[in-house]
């Protein structure tokens, strides 16, 4: 009879054991590893794939210096939000603490945000920043990146500071800026946004403009360069600005210029956004007038650091969120006389544009 209740008492105690260990939170890392997903629009961006090896050195880092043991699931969504939804629904199921996302269409967000609620699994969006309502739809939802609208100021900042320093720029006297943009993409909050901010700047700085053309290049280097030699052909000399969303389609125009073996003193003042590393080679080989520097490396360390204060904790502790949700990095401008204080280190100085 003893050993009976004994018996009974061990099933007890491991069918006890077994429930605590099923009931507890997922997202409260118990071992020393943490398991963290990512997944991207698209991998093969440039501003992206350098912020996502600036997050996965910043993760090598950690791993050497800390107790804490990182493993990394790591996604390419392709531009297909499909795809993403499908790679975050496998990124729960591997059991990630964490899972960092940056959105393919920021207007879609519902789907990983449902799933990732029911699965009790926080969610950090970083730099493709969706609709506040639906940020705000759940507590475990948070957003790195930087103010797009700031990004366009800078930019007028730095066409203002090119005419004041040379009025040539404007090449027909008329006392006007003809201006031609690459946007990002159609209906892009980002793209509309440093477009917007940019051209009101320029306004607000004493500057008339008259805008020639606008034209979608999807982020890309090789469209940028197609879109620009349309409008050269229809423009010709009369674009005396190139205002470009970011450093790629910026570095598209001035391939085509080149190809056209047009002499500096006849191009167009050509202005971007990011801070790539050919970007800033550009700027400093002065091919590219200026850029916005768009803080990747403190992104991704803003980004881990939140992702394994979620990891540990449940929580965003010691962690600085603006209205509890928002971690914002604030650009910089870069033109010739201060690049060399964003370049890497390594990177080789170059006199062309590949």
């Amino acid at each position: 009879m003893k050993s009976r209740i004994i018996a009974i008492s061990l099933i007890i105690t491991v069918f006890v054991t077994m429930l605590l260990s099923s009931c507890s939170n997922n997202n409260t890392v118990n071992t020393n590893e943490i398991r963290i997903g990512i997944t991207v629009y698209d991998e093969y961006d440039a501003f992206i794939s350098l912020l996502l090896n600036s997050f996965m050195e910043d993760i090598n880092k950690m791993n050497q210096d800390s107790e804490n043991k990182i493993t990394v699931y790591k996604y390419n969504a392709s531009a297909n939000q499909s795809t993403q939804n499908y790679q975050v629904s496998e990124m729960i199921q591997k059991g990630c603490d964490v899972i960092c996302v940056n959105l393919v269409d920021r207007t879609d967000a519902s789907t990983i945000i449902e799933m990732a609620r029911k699965a009790d699994t926080p969610i950090i969006f970083f730099n493709r920043e969706l609709v506040a309502e639906d940020l705000k739809s759940w507590n475990k939802l948070y957003y790195v990146g930087g103010d797009a609208s700031e990004s366009g100021i800078l930019q007028g900042d730095i066409v203002l500071e090119a005419i004041s320093r040379n009025p040539g720029i404007d090449k027909n006297r008329d006392g006007k800026i003809q201006y031609v943009v690459l946007e990002g993409e159609a209906g892009h909050q980002d793209a509309i946004v440093r477009s917007e901010s940019s051209v009101n700047r320029i306004i607000e700085g004493g500057i008339e403009i008259d805008k020639l053309e606008g034209s979608i290049a999807n982020w890309k280097k090789s469209q940028a360069k197609s879109k620009m030699s349309e409008m050269i052909d229809k423009f010709g000399s009369d674009i005396e600005l190139v205002l470009s969303n970011n450093d790629e389609m910026a570095l598209g125009a001035i391939d085509e210029y080149d190809t056209r073996k047009v002499s500096p003193e006849e191009r167009p003042l050509i202005v971007g956004i990011d801070g790539t590393d050919l970007g800033l080679n550009a700027v400093k080989n002065d091919k590219l007038y200026g850029t916005v520097y768009n803080d990747k490396e403190g992104q991704a360390k803003a980004m881990l650091e939140l992702a394994v204060s979620l990891a540990k904790n449940g929580k965003p502790s010691d962690i600085n969120l603006s209205q509890g949700i928002y971690i914002r990095l604030p650009y910089d401008i870069v033109t010739k006389e201060n690049v060399n204080q964003f370049m890497n280190n390594g990177m080789e100085d170059t006199n062309g544009i590949s």
